[in-house]
């Protein structure tokens, strides 16, 4: 630490002993018709200059150093314009127009982003249309790449702190919104998430590197009556980074706590002279260890893009984004009993060293999108996605016993699971877009057909070593003390206990070892993520955006089918026929020119999961069903450079599947009546100042279990659901000085606060869920930059707070980072 500290002082210093004065640069922008374009980026090319327009339209750039330059104006809705100009010992005045372009028509998003700020003023995501997010009748909140760089968050749970309602629920890439869980990995029927507004999966067992995003999108609420079933809660589209048609060039290097090393690339521009051919090239590299024992993270991503433009009325777009990982799986901290999170140090793990899991992920991406008329324009868009996982790992169940089944609380007992899997997924879109006028009301149509397929095919296996040893060589599922005889015991401390398969783990000793894992006896275990499966997915859709004048008022129907075969390609194949009709009806006002209420009735649905569908199980299970009643103001201030959220909501879901908690039959699932979600939320992003940029969120969840039956009445009833705070805000902002002295130099500081949870159900009648206690997360950030370089130092949990950002039970919970220091050089060129 003390090195790393000393590196960034003299890297610092070095820095500001090259700093020099410069100029002013000011001016004023316009559209073409003469009318003052607010929120406009502005920025001096391959430098570090930057600012954006005030309301009144206008700029200004002090301490510009002299020389030739390319003055690059940009704002959505517009061309952006170059200009070369020469900055020499007077101040210089520029003021230009922009001509508007028809974005409307551009329903898959590829053009790329121009802007570097945090706010992001259109969407695609919340209608499929290019439409401003202050217009869509839901709340759509984001997270542009610069906060992720000024940050330092390279992954979703890190990523998603910034929106509203939105909390990390494991280590996995696995949130919860709005009290429902978001998750959606191998063996799920579908993915509750997106890219590029086309559904994918991921492979949920850890987290991957996301340097090759432009933003995150959270759509709250149900977007099923855009992308067909979804969760309840909301839907995350990762939008990836386009193809710019002026070139730029960024390096960098970051090394940290826990020997972190990472290095990432971005480059992008034309091909060719006439810049018909553009091109945009991510690369990042990861080998870094963790906080938790044994635990590492080696990862390679390589995401090229290009976008090839036959013609002005035509746009075709290839992406690819390929990361391949070696780590181990981390199932989470062990403690004793049920009660006691701080009876075992954070960084305990269960696993050894033995444990691997590799892992390759690759998503193909083609888009087209052909204006047929001024008016008319057709889009499509087709994603593959493919995944590969080879896993070795230890994990605990439970507590070991002794020789009368009493449970020994200082001894982890664990089974060990070798997984091969293969999943694969096709994601296809195309619809017709048409700017329609009957009279002097504006219709903005959509009409399309979308299908997802995705599949589990043969060879996927997994086998399990679990259970106790008996006299004859063969393996009891569990323990029972009045036939004692039949098993074979060891000395634990001076006291023989019955001997387990796989070696229980000794928490109070907390010591790894290499395992005889040939010594162990497998079974096969067909767990849904092994079995062939297929499922597939037919949708009709049609939606008009009407606007009247100040009013806008979105209608939109969708017609799903969803088939699902499980045990795809072999003799014992069932099939399971779904469908749903989804009607969305929401509308926005214009209270002035700087508030816009909005209200929203949108329904949703979800089918169960392939493996609950099976007879022990209890199913086949119905559908989950939801609906969502949300109402709020969308506001814009300071020139467009900030805006404001706040919204309403109430979310009802029924069916959903929890474990029935019968003694006799512990596979059995029963499902909820009421999933009710209610709450409200604040969301505030954008820049006070051209120096200033802010993020703040707050949200109130209310979000319990009603109508559940059997055993599970006593637990599920009227409980908070599980890894769901009430309370939850946070607060990051970011100050650059423009000043002859301190020109280049900036502060970051934020806050992070989550309240007490219940952790994830016990599934015992007799024991309450354990809860979570609430935490306050302090971070902070320094930044210089010279030019086309600059040092970046984020300093996480300041106070060293020791939290758990979730848990499922004392087996599995899941702490948080202690205090831990990101340094990134980056240099622009």
């Amino acid at each position: 630490m003390k090195k790393q500290l000393l590196l960034i002082f003299l890297l610092t210093f070095s820095f500001f002993a090259e700093a020099q004065t410069g100029n002013r640069l000011s001016g004023r922008i316009f559209n073409d018709t003469d009318e003052i374009l607010a929120g406009a980026t502005i920025q001096l090319e391959n430098t570090s200059y930057r600012t954006s327009t005030n309301s009144d339209g206008t700029f200004e750039l002090l301490q510009v150093k002299p020389g030739k330059y390319t003055l690059i104006v940009s704002v959505v809705g517009y061309q952006t314009q170059k200009k070369a100009i020469q900055i020499e010992t007077n101040d210089l005045i520029v003021n230009m127009h922009l001509k508007a372009v028809n974005e409307s028509l551009q329903t898959v998003e590829i053009t790329g982003r121009v802007e570097k700020n945090y706010k992001t003023s259109v969407s695609f995501g919340g209608t499929k249309t290019a439409t401003a997010i202050k217009d869509v009748p839901q709340s759509i909140q984001y997270v542009s790449k610069e906060l992720m760089q000024d940050q330092g968050a390279v992954r979703m749970t890190d990523i998603v702190k910034n929106v509203s309602g939105v909390n990390q629920y494991t280590f996995y890439d696995d949130v919860s919104i709005r009290g429902f869980r978001n998750q959606g990995g191998v063996g799920s029927n579908s993915s509750n998430q997106l890219l590029n507004g086309l559904r994918t999966f991921n492979g949920f067992w850890r987290q991957n590197l996301l340097n090759y995003l432009e933003r995150v999108e959270v759509i709250k609420g149900p977007a099923s009556a855009l992308f067909g079933n979804a969760n309840p809660g909301g839907t995350i589209n990762k939008v990836t980074k386009k193809p710019l048609e002026n070139d730029r060039k960024s390096i960098s290097f970051q090394t940290g706590s826990n020997n972190t090393v990472r290095a990432n690339t971005d480059f992008t521009g034309p091909m060719n002279k006439d810049k018909s051919l553009l091109y945009r090239l991510n690369l990042g590299y990861e080998n870094a260890n963790s906080f938790r024992d044994l635990l590492f993270d080696k990862n390679v991503i390589i995401a090229p893009s290009l976008s090839y433009l036959p013609s002005e009325k035509t746009r075709i777009n290839l992406d690819a984004v390929y990361n391949k990982s070696n780590s181990r799986l981390d199932r989470g901290q062990s403690i004793f009993g049920s009660t006691d999170l701080y009876s075992t140090p954070i960084s305990l793990n269960v696993a050894d060293i033995n444990d691997y899991l590799n892992e390759e992920t690759y998503m193909l991406t083609a888009s087209l999108t052909h204006q047929i008329s001024k008016k008319v324009s057709f889009n499509t868009s087709y994603l593959r996605t493919g995944y590969r996982q080879d896993l070795f790992e230890h994990r605990s169940t439970a507590f070991a016993v002794d020789k009368k089944g009493k449970e020994i609380q200082e001894l982890a007992f664990r089974r060990a699971s070798m997984r091969h899997n293969e999943q694969f997924s096709d994601s296809f879109t195309g619809y017709i877009n048409a700017d329609i006028n009957t009279g002097k009301v504006k219709h903005q149509l959509v009409v399309g057909y979308d299908y997802n397929k995705s599949l589990i095919p043969q060879g996927s296996s997994q086998q399990d070593a679990t259970g106790y040893r008996l006299l004859d060589g063969t393996i009891a599922s569990r323990y029972v003390a009045k036939d004692s005889t039949k098993y074979q015991f060891y000395n634990y401390k001076g006291k023989m206990i019955p001997k387990p398969n796989v070696s229980s783990f000794d928490l109070s000793a907390n010591k790894h070892s290499l395992q005889d894992i040939n010594g162990y006896v497998y079974e096969a275990n067909n767990t849904d993520v092994v079995v062939p499966f297929q499922s597939q997915q037919h949708s009709m859709y049609v939606q008009d955006q009407i606007s009247i004048n100040r009013l806008k008022v979105l209608l939109g129907l969708r017609y799903d089918v969803f088939l699902s075969d499980l045990g795809y390609l072999t003799p014992n194949v069932s099939r399971i026929r779904q469908h749903a009709l989804l009607p969305r009806i929401g509308a926005t006002y214009e209270v002035n020119a700087n508030i816009n209420a909005y209200a929203t009735y949108t329904t949703g649905y979800s089918p169960q999961n392939a493996s609950s569908q099976n007879a022990l199980a209890g199913g086949p299970f119905d559908p989950m069903e939801s609906y969502l009643m949300e109402a709020g103001l969308k506001t814009d201030w300071f020139g467009g450079r900030l805006s404001a959220t706040a919204s309403v909501y109430k979310i009802q879901q029924k069916n959903a599947l929890y474990n029935a908690l019968d003694p006799d039959n512990p596979d059995k699932m029963i499902q909820i009546g009421k999933d009710i979600s209610k709450g409200i939320e604040f969301d505030i992003v954008g820049n006070v100042s051209p120096s200033l940029s802010i993020i703040a969120t707050y949200a109130y969840n209310n979000a319990v279990l009603r109508g559940a039956q059997g055993g599970a009445d006593s637990l599920y009833n009227n409980q908070q659901k599980p890894n769901a705070p009430k309370n939850q805000g946070s607060l990051w902002a970011k100050y650059m000085f423009t000043g002859r002295l301190l020109n280049g130099l900036g502060f970051g500081a934020g806050a992070y606060y989550v309240g007490d949870r219940t952790f994830g159900f016990q599934g015992q009648k007799n024991i309450l869920p354990s809860k979570g206690p609430s935490y306050l997360l302090l971070n902070a950030a320094m930044y210089y930059r010279l030019d086309r370089a600059q040092i970046q130092v984020n300093l996480n949990n300041l106070t060293n707070k020791t939290h758990w950002v979730g848990g499922y039970d004392s087996s599995r919970l899941y702490p948080g980072a202690p205090r831990n220091l990101l340094t990134t050089i980056t240099y622009d060129f």
